[in-house]
């Protein structure tokens, strides 16, 4: 796990005051206005111009302002559909402050169905971004000075990668009071303590000192409703916590695991895994979760847990070879007693 980013000497947003003028993508926003605004990104080889959708709800009163984006890999879509029902339901005469809610940020990406962008980089390593860099470059850039310069909190959702699936989870960094305050309040079942990875969007909003949380759920490719409906609860918590808007959040907040390590226990041969855990089920330390055969069954080869926690990712392929990740355990103080 990485270390904690150097927190720069640049301040933190100040809150939307509700009467400064909000400028998106060359669009000004009034209080207690909803607009949708296109940023032209580049044009395809055919000439066809490639935009960023952002969605901005500015309340009628004064308050934070938080992003909310998915789709940072193109392939993971619970965070498009966390984001629609979220924004669907937001009356600008009750908001105080203002929502900006990006579904799409890898367009290219969604359209191929894959994690990555044209040129094969992946987006969640290009931030700040540059204006004259690479595609990924120029996409971090626009991101970071159309969404995340006029926020004072943000929310970045994720899925688990292609063939594989993760228990919902909030990703922070538990040792910023602050942060940690915001990320008991989404409410997932598994917050993590994770350090930030060079180049992520987490990265470079900590360094802008705003509290940033990464929300991970569900798999690749698919609309896992459990994992929609626990970000589209976490979403509405957080808006409440921040005294932002009260509708519709959860009354009650659960009780989450902590957990400030986290293992892949990975195969010791090639093989075919079958898997004998689920997600969100607590293991024992030395529990077997499951073993690896060859093609005919035959010399199974249990895979244990080393240590006592719960079950927050996996893999589906059943196709594994040596050294391959195969379940990943969250590490928690509450479990062992």
């Amino acid at each position: 796990m990485e270390g904690e980013p150097e927190i720069a000497s640049q301040p933190q947003p100040e809150a939307d005051s509700g009467r400064s003028p909000l400028v998106i993508g060359k669009v000004e926003i009034p209080p207690g206005k909803r607009v949708k605004v296109e940023i032209p990104v580049t044009r395809l080889p055919t000439g066809t111009t490639l935009s960023l959708p952002v969605a901005v709800v500015r309340g009628r009163y004064p308050g934070p302002c938080i992003w909310l984006s998915a789709a940072i890999h193109g392939d993971e879509l619970n965070g498009v559909e966390i984001i629609r029902r979220v924004i669907r339901s937001l009356k600008t005469s009750y908001l105080h402050g203002t929502v900006l809610a990006v579904p799409v940020v890898n367009i290219f990406g969604l359209l191929e169905q894959s994690r990555y962008l044209p040129d094969r980089r992946d987006l969640n390593r290009s931030f700040p971004g540059s204006p004259r860099g690479s595609l990924a470059a120029r996409l971090a850039d626009i991101f970071m000075k159309e969404v995340v310069s006029h926020c004072t909190h943000g929310i970045d959702l994720h899925t688990a990668a292609i063939h594989r699936n993760n228990y919902p989870q909030i990703r922070a960094n538990l040792n910023d009071p602050g942060t940690y305050a915001f990320a008991k309040a989404f409410g997932a079942p598994v917050v993590i303590h994770a350090g930030t990875r060079d180049g992520s969007l987490r990265e470079s909003a900590a360094k802008r000192n705003i509290p940033t949380l990464l929300y991970e759920g569900g798999e690749a490719l698919r609309f896992g409703e459990d994992a929609i409906q626990i970000g589209v609860d976490g979403a509405r918590r957080v808006l409440a916590y921040l005294d932002m808007y009260t509708l519709d959040a959860p009354d009650e907040v659960p009780l989450a695991i902590e957990s400030y390590e986290t293992k892949w226990i990975r195969a010791s041969r090639g093989g075919f895994w079958h898997r004998n855990i689920e997600l969100g089920q607590r293991v024992s330390y030395k529990e077997t979760l499951g073993f690896v055969t060859d093609a005919f069954g035959d010399k199974p080869t249990p895979a244990r847990s080393p240590l006592e926690g719960c079950v927050i990712g996996y893999s589906q392929n059943p196709l594994i070879h040596q050294g391959d990740a195969l379940v990943h355990i969250a590490k928690s103080q509450s479990l062992e007693g």
